[in-house]
């Protein structure tokens, strides 16, 4: 599988204009994270990358390019979105961006 990912490299990004981080294979968006904010919480609405790509670990890293801005910010985060709870929940690396313990 690694080999596929390294033929066909995809790019992640953080579009804040859209509220979201995005997962590109060259121009084609394959994947996103949206986040809605309200005061200094981003609340992680959606996480979702098209069925072809599934199994590469890019929700995962969607859900971090999220993560990484709302660190950057000083922003809390509430996964609200089932992916991005079951990837935070319980993790100490996590504990300082939750909005809620």
């Amino acid at each position: 599988m690694k080999e596929i990912a390294d033929q066909n490299p995809v790019t992640i990004v953080f579009e804040e204009e859209l509220q979201r981080s995005a997962a590109y294979d060259g121009d084609r968006q394959i994947g996103e994270c949206e986040y809605s904010p309200a005061g200094n919480t981003w609340s992680i609405t959606h996480t979702g990358v098209r069925e072809a790509y599934g199994g590469r670990g890019i929700a995962r890293l969607l859900v971090l390019k999220v993560i990484e801005a709302a660190r950057a910010k000083g922003v809390k985060i509430n996964p609200v979105c089932s992916y991005a709870q079951k990837l935070m929940s319980g993790k100490e690396e996590f504990k300082d961006v939750l909005s809620i313990q």
